[in-house]
């Protein structure tokens, strides 16, 4: 009995003195600043959510349930440069890995260039990636990425939708009806399909002039910054909130149900043609393909280049396979150029004081060449 005795009194002032370090511990970290270790573990037990119900990481993030509408998605973006949304487009065949047995998705490549792009990675909090069917939209949840569901009734847009095919200017029409509801809101945005790799921050070569209501890329440049002569890509575009853009993307996409046969960008290049601009006093600038490449241009400089689009490309499959070997001769770039620094306009200075050129190249897009065989 006095053994028994003993240990309940020993057992007793084991808890008592657990009890007055565990308060001594709760009121030393009350006392110490916020920003200790111990402080700051202590605020992130005490408010991490279950992941299971809050699956998302990110600081600023526009995801939301299934059947949110874009107004409330939007009404919490970040209003980061100048409340400008980088908006991608993706279906089923973008985001599954069978499509090419195992390899990367386009999806995945498209992401991978925020990864390894100079400056690219923090623009990845505007962008809005919205889904085309039900696949995308849980691929895009599962990344924990801003997603948005984009609804067409009686229509399948899950599938490949090879260049040129029904459903292809089926998808295309509704993306530009989708960014008129966008520019309506009063976002600016930039449009990028996933099949352009962000391998610098393009806002370096955008024009800051709010005087500039559009700038898009083109597949062939011809020196002239506002020439309606240039051969237009709806793949990459910048374009600010205004009533001579909404009037623009209006009489755009009133315009889907008379031109059979015609994708939106022949459509806008038409408009265009036909002094569109003009007669909205909107000002437009082309950008130089020299920054904003493409497959389509043999005008190619590793060392300026900002994105890259698999332009001139029939098939998913050729262009994730010509944008992979994009990003390895980038990265290959990036290990060899001798001090990043150093290197201006293609030279680099020697110890000599002497400059030497520095010649870097892009692997030829063979794959997309031979995707319209």
């Amino acid at each position: 009995m006095a053994e028994n005795a003993r240990g309940l009194s020993c057992y007793k002032l084991c808890a008592v003195a657990f009890g007055v370090a565990f308060v001594s511990f709760v009121l030393l970290t009350a006392w110490l600043p916020s920003n200790t270790p111990i402080s700051r573990f202590m605020t992130w037990s005490a408010s991490t959510p279950n992941p299971q119900c809050h699956p998302s990481s990110h600081h600023h993030n526009l995801q939301g349930g299934e059947d949110e509408t874009l107004e409330s998605i939007l009404a919490r973006t970040p209003m980061t440069q100048n409340k400008t949304l980088i908006i991608a487009v993706v279906n089923k065949a973008y985001v599954e890995h069978e499509v090419y047995n195992g390899s990367a998705t386009m999806l995945d490549t498209f992401l991978q260039s925020f990864w390894l792009g100079e400056n690219t990675r923090p623009l990845l909090d505007n962008l809005l990636l919205v889904a085309a069917d039900q696949t995308a939209y849980d691929r895009c949840r599962f990344l924990r990425l801003n997603c948005f569901k984009m609804r067409t009734e009686g229509v399948d847009f899950g599938g490949e939708k090879l260049y040129m095919s029904n459903d292809f200017i089926k998808m295309m029409w509704r993306r530009t009806e989708l960014l008129l509801h966008v520019l309506k809101l009063g976002f600016n945005f930039i449009f990028t399909d996933t099949d352009v790799l962000w391998l610098r921050n393009p806002y370096m070569n955008l024009s800051n002039d709010m005087n500039i209501d559009l700038q898009i890329s083109c597949d062939k440049f011809n020196n002239h910054l506002s020439s309606k002569n240039a051969l237009i890509n709806t793949g990459f575009y910048f374009v600010r909130s205004n009533n001579r853009t909404i009037a623009l993307f209006d009489k755009w996409h009133s315009m889907k149900d008379n031109s059979t046969g015609k994708k939106e960008q022949d459509v806008l290049l038409d408009l265009i043609r036909d002094n569109i601009f003009g007669r909205l006093n909107l000002t437009a600038r082309y950008l130089d393909s020299l920054y904003f490449n493409g497959f389509c241009s043999p005008r190619r400089d590793i060392r300026v280049v900002t994105t890259v689009h698999a332009n001139c490309c029939r098939s998913i499959r050729a262009k994730v396979s010509d944008l992979t070997a994009v990003l390895r001769d980038w990265q290959a770039f990036k290990k060899s150029a001798p001090s990043r620094e150093g290197v201006v306009n293609g030279t680099t200075s020697t110890a000599g004081g002497r400059n030497r050129t520095v010649s870097y190249d892009w692997s030829k897009p063979v794959n997309c060449a031979n995707s319209w065989k």
